[in-house]
């Protein structure tokens, strides 16, 4: 009888793995992973070098800042890595969340400065929560009134915020004085509640309603994720009135750190709260405790390297990234130059992105997944949809760019490079992105959730709202972060809709012609002087890629946070 021979290949025998091939093939692409992180961290070390030039400082000033800052905390670092993970994790975390929250208040203090009034903002907020107690009360008076609601949901914010049309109500009135023998001859138009609360002779102080209308809430909506957390209704109440409390010492607080009120609370909403709950949270649960003491080390570090190069006279370096370059508007020279009026272009075009691509996207995600035929005509159309959705996100970003000129400057004549044009023309770029996220999240919530939530008589909306959204919330919140990442990257649509090289003045509404930050970094590249080309470049790059990744490290810190694990 013949014996068979083993089947050999270059996996080995009998299908079996080759140990020497495998253990080839993972060094081979642990190699092409290092080679690739260490060529970006060289690239960043270059940029970073030209944008703070630390070499320009003392010997003194540099060994000073190593000693009180780098050496402890490389040590505590190593340390984590090797003894205590938990800890690491914290300490990353504990000293992220001021970089967010610090971010976040600089976008909130360009949004009140350049596009709004803290009083437009309470007059805002105040007629949609009006708008929004008139729907919920429209829903309880008449539950089965659906195609009523649907108006009133329209007619309501829009009611509040912009008031009836002048022509319709013109109209209106015109007729009911012509059936009572009457002729008024004036021009009538019924205002709307946000503008009557604007023309109040009295109103409270900047402070006051900056504590009503975004601390409290944003407090509140705190206090309500750590009562469902703990289960607790006393640590929710108390993370309310430790915020209310801590904000309240603003009138005094600020002046005393040199800091405005309206800043105070903004740090303390972007800044404060969050560290705070994160870090009380870690002492409750006594676990990575020794993590916090990494931001601690940190700040008495900076102190003390600040107070000993003052005292022996060591001079530091003379970076082309500091305060004036974000807070300056570009200029012929790059001494003079800055970045802030394309810091707020971007910030405006991220408002029109999250206010007009995420609701669509996540919507079409609900839609393909929870409410589109599967079979059939309808369900052969539905999969060709989803096919060429797949196809565009790989489509070039300057093609997005050519279809915003085409479609919002040719065709509805919005002016050219246009902060709502860039908004929409990025918005369409990474559209596909937010759905096909969107959809592996909602996909990804186990059909048990959905058989429990029918066999206790639930709608397919409620549960939708109830059970899918909750539970798809974090994946759908990391994918769309890492899409804003993308977004606020892209220069290509930016140079297609005619984004201005550069800009004196911030922009003052979404119609306003404005430069992002992409955009102003293209064009500094493009000066005959080495100073733009190499120090005020690498400013910009280096302000970019700061945003781009704590962006991305929050979309991490979720996903990590709130994945389900099998």
């Amino acid at each position: 009888m013949a014996t068979r021979e083993p089947e050999t290949g270059w996996h080995g025998e009998n299908s079996d793995v080759n140990h020497l091939r495998g253990r080839a093939f993972e060094a081979t692409c642990l190699a092409a992973t290092a080679f690739g992180l260490v060529s970006v961290l060289i690239l960043l070390l270059f940029v970073a070098n030209d944008a703070f030039r630390p070499f320009s400082a003392d010997a003194g000033w540099l060994a000073t800042y190593a000693a009180t800052v780098v050496v402890p905390l490389a040590a505590l670092a190593v340390y984590y890595y090797r003894l205590d993970e938990p800890a690491g994790e914290v300490a990353y975390v504990t000293s992220g969340l001021p970089v967010v929250g610090l971010l976040l208040t600089g976008g909130f203090a360009v949004l009140f400065i350049e596009l709004i009034s803290v009083l437009g903002w309470f007059a805002l907020l105040i007629s949609l929560a009006v708008a929004a107690g008139l729907i919920v009360a429209h829903g309880r008076l008449r539950p089965k009134a659906a195609l009523e609601r649907l108006g009133v949901v329209f007619l309501a914010p829009v009611i509040t915020v912009f008031g009836l049309p002048p022509i319709w109500f013109n109209s209106f009135v015109t007729d009911a004085a012509a059936a009572l023998g009457l002729d008024f001859g004036l021009y009538y138009r019924v205002i709307s509640l946000r503008e009557a609360i604007m023309m109040l002779p009295f109103v409270p102080t900047d402070w006051v309603m900056l504590l009503l209308t975004l601390v409290l809430p944003i407090a509140g909506a705190a206090g309500w994720f750590v009562e469902q957390r703990r289960e607790s209704r006393r640590d929710g109440l108390a993370v309310v009135g430790m915020t209310t409390a801590v904000a309240v010492l603003g009138p005094v607080a600020g002046p005393l750190l040199g800091i405005g009120t309206e800043v105070w609370l903004l740090l303390v909403t972007f800044a404060a709260l969050p560290l705070g709950v994160y870090v009380e949270g870690v002492i409750r649960r006594g676990e990575g405790v020794r993590g916090l003491a990494f931001p601690v080390v940190a700040v008495l570090g900076v102190a003390a390297g600040a107070v000993a190069t003052s005292a022996l006279g060591f001079a530091g370096p003379n970076p082309w990234l500091d305060w004036g370059f974000l807070t300056s508007a570009t200029s012929r020279t790059a001494a003079d130059a800055g970045i802030y009026p394309s810091m707020v272009g971007s910030v405006m075009m991220i408002i029109v992105i999250v206010l007009t691509t995420f609701p669509v996207g996540v919507g079409a995600a609900i839609y393909l997944e929870e409410y589109a035929p599967s079979q059939g005509l309808m369900g052969k159309f539905v999969t060709l949809i989803e096919i060429n959705i797949g196809n565009l996100a790989g489509v070039p970003s300057v093609v997005y760019g050519l279809l915003g000129l085409a479609l919002f400057i040719r065709v509805l004549q919005w002016p050219q490079g246009s902060v709502i044009v860039a908004g929409l023309a990025v918005g369409l770029l990474i559209l596909p992105i937010v759905i096909i996220s969107a959809q592996e999240a909602i996909r990804s919530v186990p059909d048990s959730f959905r058989q429990a939530s029918y066999g206790m008589g639930a709608t397919r909306w409620q549960t939708i709202r109830q059970v899918v959204l909750p539970e798809a919330l974090p994946g759908i919140l990391t994918g769309t972060i890492l899409a804003l990442g993308r977004a606020i990257g892209e220069t290509a649509p930016l140079l297609m809709i005619g984004a201005a090289a550069s800009v004196r003045l911030a922009p003052n509404s979404f119609f306003d012609v404005a430069s992002m930050m992409p955009r102003q970094i293209f064009s500094w590249s493009s000066e005959l002087d080495p100073a733009f080309r190499h120090g005020v470049l690498a400013a910009g790059v280096i302000t970019l890629l700061a945003v781009l990744l704590v962006m991305n490290a929050t979309a991490i810190v979720i996903r990590n946070r709130y994945q389900r694990t099998g």
